[in-house]
């Protein structure tokens, strides 16, 4: 059965109703899926900066139990999306613009040079391999789904970098960029015309890698991430 979607997870209304139909999770994997939904509405803004979301209340609309959820919110506590306040819950964090252009930054520190030396080594037939990639992105950039494009956008960064071959490196730029992708109080979520154009750099990205036209791709890369704070 597929985890709650991030419409499903409010907690703040959710007191005294009936769990959603198909929004009970498997047993064998709670903990995990009620992490994605929790990813998933962080980014589309359904947890909301700076609100107070209890434990009960989510774990009444997942079906489950109050364990499950305060495992998953403290994993996001780690990650820095929330924070715990005693007796009431876990508060999502709220950022500012500077934070979120300091991680884009650090992103671009990262990854920049990494797909600059790539673009050098790895052959076009390679590359093309991830076309589907970049075009699962744009599918989800069509429909305006901001979670699901945000999963699709990781997918393809990750895909790329794991061509270095550095485990670590994978890890710490996928947790960056998850941390950028949350939103900011006082902005309103990207419009299906932002998502489509971020996800036409990735193809216009792969496009030059595959023809080893070095000077484009690393003209797109510094825009991809110049534009990653936006």
């Amino acid at each position: 059965m597929e985890p709650a979607s991030a419409a499903q997870v409010r907690g703040e209304h959710t007191h005294g109703e009936s769990p959603v139909p198909g929004t009970v999770v498997r047993r064998h994997s709670v903990r995990g899926q009620v992490l994605d939904a929790l990813r998933a509405a962080l980014v589309s803004g359904e947890l909301r900066p700076g609100e107070v979301y209890s434990a009960p209340a989510l774990g009444e609309r997942f079906g489950v139990s109050a364990t499950p959820v305060r495992e998953a919110m403290q994993q996001l506590g780690l990650e820095g999306a929330v924070e715990t306040i005693p007796n009431r819950g876990f508060r999502v964090v709220v950022r500012t613009a500077r934070e979120l252009a300091e991680l884009a930054e650090v992103r671009a520190l990262i990854e920049v040079p990494v797909m600059l030396r790539l673009a050098r080594t790895v052959p076009p037939a390679r590359w093309a391999q991830l076309v589907p990639l970049a075009e699962a992105t744009a599918a989800a950039a069509a429909t305006g789904d901001r979670a699901g494009y945000a999963e699709s956008d990781r997918a393809f960064h990750r895909a790329v970098l794991s061509l270095a071959g550095n485990d670590q490196l994978v890890a710490v730029a996928d947790d960056l960029h998850r941390r950028s992708q949350w939103p900011l109080m006082s902005s309103p979520a990207p419009r299906r015309a932002d998502l489509v154009a971020d996800a036409a750099e990735h193809s216009a990205l792969l496009e030059a890698l595959m023809a080893q036209d070095l000077a484009v791709v690393a003209s797109l890369v510094r825009e991809h991430f110049n534009g990653a704070d936006r």
